[in-house]
């Protein structure tokens, strides 16, 4: 069974060759606490402020750090798995996050915690690329299209169900279980990973080979445009915030004018002319902001204005979990007869109907009159959603770029992300206080049904044939 597991990672597949799922069990555990991470913290962190007593602008650094490090370094981490062995580049990544988790747990202030937590995101941002390209190289046809579409539904189920996860974690242990929490999980994957996978990457590849100067550049100009993005959410359109916008738009500009000359860029040009790649990763990008923003401000609201504790606001979240699982699921059956672009579009407009039904919240709605039903709609169109937009944006990659095609779709995931706090933050208005939340919840979601219509613009973009289990590249 070793052998044939190694064998099964090392070499890409015949596409009628079936292999075993044990490693896309494994890099899904690894991407599961990546994903969790995203919101899991978020409830923690009234817990974590008053334990080391943190201020105003450490409660935005123990999110931000992570996000900016994860967001800045996915398109190198993705090269770096292209162009080496891949697997290393996971190992490297899941034991930088798992070190980093166990600081985390362990961190005695404010600046120890923010410190970990880039430590965290930068491990994230080799571990994911990574991951998606083993997966890619291990399986072919209809198997590679199951893989991409469980590893979409672990997208959208990570979000909600980290919210459950922070609040029960925090509730029943303390808020440093959060973090505690991913340390064996991590170790067990690390030595199963050792021991099943086989290395793979680019033979003879060199450091040389790596664009240094566009890396530099590409890194620090997603870094500095990230953080500009989460300053709109506590400054506003100050100076620093508008310095940052400039920095960024500065540095990848000289970045996209190193790579017209460079021999070897960090993003081949062939990647840009994918066209399932980059339009479904802008909807990634606007769905992932639409969802993390409501995830963000439905969980101020029902422990601000209804009330609820920590673990009771994570269970509330449980049957939108519960049903992005199961509409991911239905998904994945359908996706081979009405394909990635059918699905996208679906979804869209379902989640829109979920955020009009939010729309109508209200201080008196409570949770199973208000708030339930516009989760249970709007659950049935995100699990649908990003399993099409995995499957749709890797349908045309060919295998020796698979880990930066992956890096560039969860870069829009990551800058999504932040941008749909920061927008539905400014919306909302001011959301501390419980007159705020109330006044400003249905703008909020206003503005969600409105970015998913928008979306379905990128959608048309998508190639109607796109699907994994038809890929150029299935049987490279």
């Amino acid at each position: 069974m070793s052998t044939q597991l190694r064998d099964a990672a090392g070499t890409p597949p015949a596409a009628e060759e079936r292999r075993p799922w044990t490693v896309l069990c494994l890099m899904l555990a690894a991407q599961f606490m990546v994903v969790l991470d995203v919101s899991v913290v978020n409830v923690a962190l009234p817990s974590i402020g008053r334990a080391l007593q943190l201020s105003a602008g450490d409660y935005q650094w123990a999110v931000s750090a992570y996000v900016l490090f994860s967001g800045g370094f996915l398109l190198l981490g993705g090269r770096l798995a292209d162009l080496f062995d891949r697997r290393r580049m996971f190992l490297v990544g899941l034991g930088l996050f798992t070190v980093a988790s166990l600081a985390s747990g362990l961190a005695g202030s404010a600046f120890m915690l923010i410190a970990a937590r880039a430590v965290q995101g930068a491990g994230a941002a080799m571990l994911t690329p990574a991951a998606m390209s083993i997966v890619m190289t291990s399986y072919a046809g209809r198997q590679r299209a199951t893989a991409l579409g469980v590893w979409g539904t672990i997208a959208s189920m990570g979000i909600a169900a980290g919210v459950l996860f922070g609040g029960a974690l925090t509730s029943a242990l303390d808020w440093r279980a959060v973090f505690f929490i991913n340390v064996p999980i991590g170790v067990v994957t690390w030595v199963l990973t050792r021991r099943t996978v086989a290395p793979a990457g680019a033979a003879g590849a060199r450091l040389g080979q790596l664009d240094l100067p566009g890396a530099a550049t590409a890194v620090t100009g997603l870094v500095a445009l990230v953080y500009a993005i989460e300053q709109t959410s506590t400054r506003g359109w100050s100076p620093v915030t508008l310095a940052a916008f400039a920095a960024a738009a500065a540095l990848l500009g000289v970045f996209t004018a190193l790579e017209r000359r460079a021999r070897q860029p960090l993003v081949p040009p062939r990647i840009w002319r994918v066209r399932s790649l980059v339009s479904a990763s802008a909807v990634m990008a606007g769905v992932t902001g639409a969802v993390v923003g409501a995830i963000f401000l439905t969980s101020l609201y029902l422990q601000q204005v209804l009330g609820s504790s920590a673990i009771v606001a994570g269970l509330q979240f449980l049957p939108l979990a519960a049903v992005i699982t199961l509409s991911a699921a239905v998904a994945s059956r359908l996706l081979p007869r009405l394909g990635p672009r059918m699905l996208i579009a679906a979804g869209l407009l379902i989640a829109t109907a979920g955020a009009a039904l939010l729309c109508t919240v209200d201080a008196g709605s409570g949770y199973l009159a208000g708030v339930l039903p516009g989760f249970v709609v709007l659950g049935t169109g995100i699990g649908p959603m990003f399993v099409a937009i995995s499957v749709a944006a890797m349908s045309e990659v060919p295998p020796e770029l698979s880990g930066l095609a992956s890096g560039l779709m969860m870069t829009g995931h990551e800058i999504g992300a932040a941008l749909g706090v920061a927008t539905l933050t400014a919306v909302g208005g001011d959301l501390t206080t419980r007159a705020g939340l109330v006044d400003g919840y249905p703008s909020a979601f206003l503005a969600v049904a409105v970015i998913l219509l928008a979306l379905l613009v990128p959608t048309a973009l998508v190639p109607r044939g796109a699907a994994a289990g038809h890929s150029t590249a299935a049987a490279h």
